[in-house]
């Protein structure tokens, strides 16, 4: 699905990666974790296509990435909602502006089977009884659940998500990483995930990458194949990994 070659990007003087090389396979779910400034955004946006290598590359799919592809879907932590718009309107963005363009394989990809409606997501996301309301008349997981519903109407194959829950309250940031899990199961996902908190790590990644402070160079890569099971919180392997990570970190 995913495989970074001998990447090298720097800002400025500054090294962030240096000859790094890694690989995800189809339906895997990732964690990045590391300290501010380490580069996990970074590796976000290379995977985005929104940065470019120095040297080096990233495919997808065997494509080498030069541009954003439309079978991959981005969250950002701040939502990205239009506040004039409904939530049944934000919703609908994405594939609007895929018919602006037509399914030229650039901006909308080409032979797509039949779509789940919009419709469907509100609801499958509790949307339902808020699709006429705007954001500013939401909760935080509510708008986030409108982001999440924006980006799999558009039926991506990857899913890269930038601290999407970092901002809420704590039942409500466990409820939206089980709905995660349980989407990128029944959809079939990637999906890559960036955090901060080791916690969040230990939850969503049955894989985690962890960054250190740059340049990187090689990829420190922990196991965790308990990540969504019924009680995987409250294990001694979820606690054991929590440890491991903080000491590494």
């Amino acid at each position: 699905m995913i495989s970074i070659q001998n990447l090298c990007f720097t800002y400025g003087s500054a090294t962030i990666f240096d000859d790094f090389s890694w690989q995800v396979q189809r339906a895997e779910t990732w964690a990045v974790l590391g300290p501010s400034g380490c580069g996990k955004t970074t590796l976000l946006y290379l995977l985005a296509g929104l940065r470019q290598p120095r040297q080096g590359q990233v495919q997808i799919n065997g494509e080498v990435q030069t541009r954003p592809r439309p079978q991959t879907g981005l969250i950002l932590q701040d939502f990205g909602l239009l506040p004039w718009a409904t939530v049944r309107q934000n919703a609908e963005l994405g594939l609007e502006i895929r018919a602006f363009y037509g399914a030229d394989g650039i901006h909308a990809p080409r032979n797509l089977p039949a779509a789940k409606s919009v419709e469907f997501w509100l609801e499958r996301l509790g949307l339902g009884a808020v699709a006429d309301k705007y954001p500013a008349q939401l909760s935080g997981g509510q708008r986030q659940r409108t982001a999440i519903a924006r980006t799999l109407a558009l039926q991506p194959d990857l899913l890269l998500m930038d601290e999407p829950f970092s901002a809420l309250d704590a039942p409500t940031r466990e409820d939206l990483q089980n709905l995660t899990l349980e989407l990128c199961s029944e959809q079939n996902l990637t999906l890559v995930t960036i955090t901060h908190a080791i916690e969040e790590a230990a939850t969503l990644g049955r894989k985690i990458l962890l960054l250190r402070h740059p340049p990187n160079r090689e990829p420190l890569v922990f196991e965790n194949p308990g990540a969504g099971q019924p009680g995987h919180r409250n294990s001694t392997e979820y606690v054991s990994l929590c440890k491991k990570l903080r000491e590494e970190m």
